[in-house]
């Protein structure tokens, strides 16, 4: 399967959405920070993989990580060093991701973030709905990265 990983445009927000509501995962602030999204595609432009950023200033969290079954290791870790590229290119200090699968913590590990106490977090990112409802999720936890 031949893949690319490409920025977001305004004319992928329709197909990113419903790729996002296909996996059950939320929607709001895509449209808003569409340049802030990767897609991965397959050779017919169908989505197999996304994740975004949701900027909070000069802060990132990661966001809308999904894919489908057919992508691989080596997919993941691309489009995950690309946003890695797309975060330093937009100029942000630092990237944080919650997550409540342990298996995830670590594959960002190896990136290079680190676990981070909830009462230690940087308060630009309590700006996100998101931050706040992951907050009251049992297990969550706080992954962060400084990118200077």
């Amino acid at each position: 399967m031949e893949t690319l990983v490409r920025c977001a445009q305004v004319e992928d927000k329709d197909k990113l959405v419903a790729f996002l509501k296909e996996a059950n995962l939320g929607t709001d602030g895509v449209e808003d920070s569409i340049d802030c999204f990767l897609i991965l595609e397959d050779e017919n432009e169908r989505i197999q993989a996304t994740l975004g950023i949701e900027p909070l200033g000069k802060i990132g969290l990661l966001r809308s990580l999904a894919m489908t079954q057919r992508t691989g290791e080596n997919d993941l870790l691309l489009i995950l060093e690309q946003m890695l590229q797309l975060a330093r290119e937009k100029e942000f200090n630092s990237l944080f991701l919650a997550t409540n699968k342990s298996s995830s913590l670590s594959l960002f590990s190896v990136l290079g973030f680190e676990k981070e106490e909830k009462e230690n977090l940087p308060q630009e990112l309590f700006a996100s709905e998101h931050v706040k409802y992951i907050m009251n999720v049992d297990n969550s936890v706080f992954m962060g990265l400084k990118l200077e």
